[in-house]
């Protein structure tokens, strides 16, 4: 399957910044859990400013797997959100694909060592190009049309919460999508984890 995305990078010359393949192109579907994530980040108003919000999806499932919220977007926002998915699938995701938006955290020194020390590997889209990432893209548009947009946040912590609370009592939980066949994220893992099961018990 990695193969098939063309994972192995070009020759780099000795000093040279590493390359910034991009594994994913466009394909947005994974055969398994833990192939290929996405992150991104995105900003909601609140009564006392900003709420910068970093996510971490699962591209099978839709699943949103970590994310992290602050008042200002910097690379330790980044840098958390894949740590918590990593915790959320039991600590050992070595061989992930990551994949993200060229923005300036996520081309980070900090969010690059941070990708080497969980085995992950990176990929990015390209410059300005927000389809590149659409999932990714995809999920800020409906977390902001579906609840965001519908509720007035007087603080940060407030919409810290509520929004946590929404992405992990229903976006995870109820949401259909169409990719999962109309199952929410945590039910079509189940299923897909079930079937592996009635398999190697044959």
């Amino acid at each position: 399957m990695r193969r098939r995305r063309g994972l192995t990078r070009p020759g780099e010359r000795p000093g040279e910044r590493p390359a910034d393949p991009d594994f994913v192109r466009r394909d947005f579907t994974a055969e398994v859990p833990d192939l290929v994530w996405c992150g991104d980040m995105t900003e909601i108003g609140t009564g006392e400013g900003k709420l910068y919000l970093a996510t971490v999806i699962d591209l099978f499932s839709r699943r949103l797997l970590g994310c992290a919220t602050g008042a200002r977007h910097g690379a330790e926002l980044v840098v958390a959100a894949p740590h918590m998915a990593t915790a959320t699938r039991g600590g050992d995701v070595r061989g992930v694909i990551l994949h993200t938006d060229r923005g300036s955290e996520h081309g980070s020194r900090r969010f690059r060592r941070a990708c080497r020390r969980l085995g992950v590997l990176q990929s990015m889209g390209r410059v300005g190009s927000c389809f590149d990432n659409a999932v990714s893209e995809t999920f800020n548009s409906v977390l902001k049309a579906e609840y965001v947009h519908r509720h007035v946040f007087a603080t940060r912590t407030e919409a810290r919460i509520r929004i946590a609370t929404w992405m992990t009592d229903f976006y995870n939980s109820l949401r259909l999508h169409r990719v999962c066949g109309f199952k929410s994220p945590i039910d079509y893992e189940h299923d897909y984890w079930a079937s592996i099961g009635e398999v190697l018990a044959a």
